[in-house]
C-alpha cells in the first residue's frame, strides 16, 4: 500500500472516531457502521431498543432476530452493535501473522476496520457475537476473517462466538417482534391505570372461554370500554412486552387464536391471589 493510500485510510478512521463511532454505552453508543454506510444483502433495519433507549442499526434479518432475543433476555444489560476492532494496526498485525489478506474496501482497496456484530453486556461481563448464515461457514475467506476476529477477542479474554440461523428459535423471535414496538405504548399513560386495568380484566374474562380468540376478546374490550378499535389488542402486546403477563413465548401468539395454554401468569391474577 502506498503512503498516500495509508494516510487516507487513517484519516477516514480518525473522522469516525471523532464522530464518536464505536464509543460509549447504552443510549450514548454510536455503531461504527450505520445502515447508510453499508450496502446490505438483507433487510437493514432501524429498531428502537428497550434496553438502550436508542436506535439500533442492524444490517440483516438474522441480526434483527438476534437483537430481539437480546432485548428479551433479563440478564442482558447493554447491546452495542457493529462494534469496531480497534486499533486497526492490531487486526493488520494479526492478519500478517496468519499470512492472510486483511479485509479491504472493494472500491478504494484501503484496509477497513473490522466489526463484531454485537458486543453484549451480560451481568458483569462482556461477550462478543458475530452473526452469519450457516451457508457461509464453508467459505475459506469467511473463516479467515473469523480467525482475525477470534484472536483479537482472545487477547482481551472476551468470550467470542458465532451465531447462525440454527441458533435462532423462529417462533420465539416472531412473538417478540410482534410485541416489541408496544413495550412503551403511550396509551398506558393516556388512558390511565383504571382503563388499562379494565382492558386487562375484560380481555382475560373473554379469554376464559377457550374458544374465544385474542382478536375477539380485545374487540369486546374495545366495545365495552368505548375505545378505538385495536386499542386493547395493542395493550395486550404491551402487557406481554413489558412482562406484565408471563407467557410461553415458544408457542405462536396469533390474534386469530385463543391464548389458552400460552398465558402462564399475569399481574392482575397474581394480585388477586394475594388479596390485592
Amino acid at each position: 500500500m502506498t503512503k498516500r493510500k495509508r494516510e487516507t485510510s487513517i484519516s477516514q478512521i480518525e473522522k469516525r472516531i471523532k464522530e464518536g463511532r464505536g464509543q460509549g454505552y447504552g443510549r450514548d453508543y454510536i455503531p461504527w457502521l450505520l445502515i447508510q454506510d453499508v450496502p446490505s444483502s438483507g433487510r437493514a433495519t432501524r429498531i428502537h431498543g428497550w434496553k438502550t433507549n436508542r436506535i439500533h442499526h442492524v444490517h440483516s434479518d438474522l441480526e434483527r432476530s438476534y437483537l430481539y432475543i437480546l432485548e428479551w433476555s433479563d440478564i442482558v444489560t447493554d447491546i452495542r452493535e457493529q462494534f469496531p476492532l480497534l486499533p486497526i494496526e492490531e487486526t493488520l498485525s494479526i492478519a500478517e501473522e496468519l499470512n492472510i489478506k486483511h479485509p479491504t474496501d472493494p472500491k478504494s482497496n484501503h484496509p477497513i476496520v473490522l466489526t463484531t456484530d454485537f458486543m453484549i453486556s451480560v451481568d458483569n461481563r462482556e461477550v462478543a457475537r458475530t452473526i452469519k448464515p450457516s451457508s457461509q461457514l464453508d467459505s475459506h475467506r469467511v473463516i479467515e476473517k473469523f480467525e482475525i476476529e477470534r484472536r483479537y477477542w482472545a487477547k482481551r479474554n472476551i468470550d467470542w462466538g458465532i451465531v447462525t440461523e440454527v441458533d435462532i428459535p423462529k417462533i420465539f423471535v416472531r412473538n417478540i417482534e410482534w410485541v416489541h414496538k408496544e413495550r412503551n405504548n403511550e396509551d398506558v399513560h393516556h388512558l390511565g391505570p383504571y382503563i388499562v386495568s379494565g382492558i386487562e380484566k375484560v380481555v382475560l374474562e373473554s379469554l376464559s372461554d377457550a374458544h374465544s380468540s385474542l382478536a375477539t376478546a380485545t374487540a369486546v374490550a374495545d366495545d365495552k370500554l368505548g375505545l378505538e378499535p385495536g386499542t386493547s389488542l395493542a395493550m395486550v402486546r404491551h402487557f406481554i412486552a413489558a412482562k406484565r403477563w408471563k407467557v410461553n413465548m415458544s408457542k405462536s401468539i396469533l390474534p386469530s387464536q385463543s391464548l389458552d395454554g400460552i398465558i402462564i401468569e399475569n399481574e392482575r391474577l397474581r394480585n388477586s391471589a394475594m388479596g390485592g
